[in-house]
C-alpha cells in the first residue's frame, strides 16, 4: 500500500485511474478536478467553476474524466488534453439534486444519482439530460452497470438497491436481508452479480461479516479477477475478499481517519481517496 500526499485543503472524494497512467480525483473542498502522476507524485488541479463541489469522477469511453458536481448541480466533462471544462446542468426544476456518482453503460449513456431523491441519464452525443424521481425519496448514492447491460444504484437513506428499468424510466426495488443496512456503494462483477458493501446480490442474497468488532463499510469495488475490495471505516482499512475461498486480507492504514469514500482500479491496482488525510492511496496486487 502506497500513499500520495495532495495539496492541503483539497478534500479528495473519488478517484478514477486515467488511460495515461495517471489518476483523476475530485477535490470536493476546493472545487477542482485533480490529476496525480504516480511516477513522480506531482499533481495538477483544474478549476470547475464558481461554487463547484465535485463528488464523483469516472473516465468515459472518450477517455475524458466526467464529474458529478453537487455544487454546480451539473455533470461536468473535462478535456484531458486542453483542460477545457464543459458543463451539462440539470433542468431548472431539479435544483439541489446533490449529485453523487455516475457510470457509463455499454451503449455510451451516462447514468447518475443524486442523494436528494433522483437518478438520471445523459446522452453525450446529443446533450439530452433526463432526471427521474427515485423510490422512497432521498438516498440514491452509488451506481454501477453490469456486463448484461443492467444499471443498479444503491439508496443509502432508502435502504435498498434499485435496478433501473431503461424502457420505462422506472425502478425495480431489491431489498437486502438486513433492515436499515444503509446500502451505499454498488458494483458488478464479470457474471453480472451485484455487490453492495458486504452483500452479494441478484435475486438471491448472501451476507459476509467483515473482520473486526465494528465494521463500517463505505465503498465496494470488484476487480477484473472478480475479487472484492472494500473500505472499512471502523477498522481504518482497505479489505480484500476472495469469494472463491472466502479469505480476507486487511490493509490497515498507518494513520487514523483515512476515511476512504470510494474505490476504483485497473489491472493490478486499486485506488482510493483518503478524504480525512488529503491523500490518495493505492494497493498493488497481482490478483
Amino acid at each position: 500500500m502506497q500513499e500520495f500526499a495532495l495539496p492541503r485543503g483539497q478534500g479528495p472524494h473519488d478517484v478514477a485511474p486515467a488511460r495515461d497512467g495517471g489518476v483523476w480525483y475530485t477535490a470536493q473542498l476546493s472545487g477542482e478536478l485533480g490529476w496525480l502522476d504516480p511516477k513522480t507524485g506531482t499533481t495538477k488541479a483544474i478549476r470547475l467553476g464558481v461554487g463547484s463541489a465535485p463528488h464523483g469522477v469516472i473516465v468515459g469511453p472518450d477517455g475524458a474524466p466526467w464529474v458529478t458536481d453537487g455544487g454546480l448541480n451539473a455533470i461536468v466533462r473535462v478535456d484531458p488534453a486542453t483542460s477545457e471544462v464543459r458543463r451539462y446542468p440539470l433542468p431548472a426544476n431539479r435544483p439541489n439534486a446533490s449529485l453523487n456518482t455516475a457510470v457509463f453503460d455499454r451503449d455510451g449513456t451516462l447514468w447518475f444519482t443524486g442523494q436528494n431523491g433522483v437518478f438520471g441519464r445523459l446522452d453525450p452525443r446529443s446533450g439530452t439530460l433526463v432526471v427521474s424521481d427515485a423510490p422512497r425519496g432521498p438516498g440514491p448514492y452509488g451506481i454501477a452497470t453490469c456486463p448484461d447491460g443492467e444499471v443498479y444504484f444503491a439508496s443509502l437513506a432508502g435502504n435498498y438497491v434499485g435496478r433501473i428499468v431503461k424502457e420505462t424510466g422506472g425502478t425495480m426495488i431489491l431489498t437486502p436481508p438486513t433492515s436499515g443496512q444503509g446500502a451505499r456503494r454498488v458494483w458488478c462483477d464479470s457474471k453480472s452479480r451485484v455487490w453492495v458493501a458486504e452483500w452479494n446480490a441478484g435475486q438471491k442474497w448472501r451476507e459476509w461479516r467483515l473482520i473486526g468488532p465494528r465494521p463500517m463499510v463505505y465503498a465496494v469495488f470488484v476487480d477484473d479477477a472478480d475479487t472484492v475490495w472494500l473500505t472499512d471505516w471502523g477498522a481504518n482499512a482497505i479489505a480484500h475478499f476472495d469469494p472463491a475461498t472466502e479469505a480476507w486480507t486487511i490493509h490497515s492504514h498507518p494513520q487514523p481517519n483515512a476515511n476512504i469514500r470510494q474505490l476504483l482500479g485497473r489491472t493490478g491496482e486499486v485506488w482510493g481517496a483518503m478524504s480525512g488525510q488529503d491523500k490518495l492511496v493505492v494497493v498493488r496486487s497481482s490478483s
